[in-house]
Order: structure tokens, then C-alpha cells, then sequence
């Protein structure tokens, strides 16, 4: 799953849409969590924040989908319409994931070895009850990579610029884009230990992702 993210660096970001947007403003997000708004494209000349947690339309109630796993995307109501006809980049430039040790969990920060900012794969959808409007996404998973598979079985996809184009192109079907949802090349990534207080969403600043000792005993809940 993917449970936690950064957005750190303006730059970062302008870099990986190599300038096709300009941002104006971005503060620097250290502890990126379900519920918060994220910064993503629905089309490559416009970004927006969205609020993390998929909300499909047709649901009763606003009860959030975090991730989705790319194995079930055709399957599963709550995706599959999502996945053929709403799909979205979610920026990042790194994301957290835990490794459990008995009763303990250690924190990991994985990022680009460049530590450049990259997109996640996602979905959207708008959900309304009322006057209540949501317009929701979710980050689509798949198996680890070997890097990842050290710490979790599952990681985000990521999407390659090269590729922008093509996953937002509602055109085209979404049976000739499973090619994308791979798990991203171990080597072009890195990853070191970070201290539990990224555990708390309400915790911020560049100190989460900061190198640390493996930490010992028990970490809070994660959400």
C-alpha cells in the first residue's frame, strides 16, 4: 500500500513536468496523509488538488479508498469505471512504507536516487450527496520491487514522463495501459530509515525524512 508521501520542491516538480506547468506556490509537504489534498493532473496544462481517498459517485456514504490494486482495477465497481474513463497523475517526489519487526513497525523513506519529484498513477471520481461535492483520487499499487520487497509486498505505480500523455488520454482504453501499472526499476530508486514520528499525520518538516537508526519497541498506529 502506500500510506504516506512527500511533495518537498517546486523545482522538483518543474523539472519532472519538464515546465509544461508553472506553479506559482507550493509548500513543502513532509507527511502527505489520507483525507489531505494532493496535487494532481487531470490533464497535463493543469494541476489541482484533489482529496485523497476515492469516493466512488454512486456510494451512500463518503467512506475513502486510499489505494487501488492494479491486479482488480477491472474488476472491482468501485475502480473500474474510474480506471476506463478518470485517470490522473499524483505528484510526489518520495513516499513512506513500514517494515514490521514482531509488534514493532520501522519507518522507510523511498525516493528517486536523483530525489527528484515523479507521479503516481491514480484515479478519480466526484462524489455528491446534496450540496456536498467531493472530487476524490486514489493511488493505484502493484507487486514490489526488489528494493520495496525488502520492507512490503506492494508499492505505488509510478508513471514515466514519456508515459504522462498516455495514461491521461481518456481515448484510449484502459486494456492497452496494464503495460504501465509495473512495478518501477529498484535500481533507479533508494530508500533509508526514518524516524516514527512521520506515524503521526499531523507531524511535518524535513526531519521525517531524515536518515535515522533503526528505531526499537512498539510505534503508534499509522492513521
Amino acid at each position: 500500500m502506500c500510506g504516506r508521501f512527500t511533495l518537498r520542491s517546486v523545482d522538483r516538480v518543474r523539472i519532472a513536468l519538464r515546465d509544461r506547468i508553472q506553479f506559482d506556490d507550493l509548500i513543502p509537504r513532509y507527511n502527505i496523509a489520507p483525507t489531505q489534498p494532493v496535487v494532481a493532473l487531470r490533464t497535463l496544462d493543469h494541476a489541482e488538488e484533489l482529496v485523497w481517498g476515492l469516493i466512488p459517485r454512486w456510494s451512500n456514504e463518503p467512506k475513502a479508498i486510499i489505494n487501488a490494486r492494479a491486479e482488480t482495477l477491472d474488476d472491482k465497481p468501485s475502480f473500474s469505471e474510474s480506471f476506463e474513463h478518470r485517470r490522473c497523475l499524483i505528484l510526489a517526489d518520495g513516499f513512506y512504507e513500514w517494515r514490521r519487526a514482531g509488534r514493532s513497525k520501522q519507518a522507510f523513506y523511498f525516493q528517486m536516487r536523483n530525489e527528484g519529484a515523479f507521479a503516481f498513477a491514480g484515479i478519480w471520481d466526484k462524489w455528491k450527496n446534496g450540496q456536498t461535492s467531493v472530487t476524490s483520487c486514489a493511488i493505484i499499487t502493484t507487486t514490489a520491487n526488489e528494493l520495496l520487497a525488502q520492507i512490503h509486498d506492494r508499492m505505488p505505480v509510478i508513471v514515466r514522463p514519456e508515459s504522462y500523455e498516455l495514461w491521461l488520454n481518456q481515448e484510449i482504453p484502459s486494456s492497452e495501459l496494464k503495460k504501465l501499472l509495473e512495478p518501477y526499476p529498484s535500481e533507479e530508486m533508494k530508500s533509508h530509515p526514518v524516524s516514527s514520528q512521520v506515524n503521526y499525520a499531523e507531524s511535518e518538516g524535513e526531519d521525517l525524512v531524515k536518515h535515522v537508526d533503526f528505531e526499537v519497541g512498539t510505534t503508534p498506529s499509522l492513521f
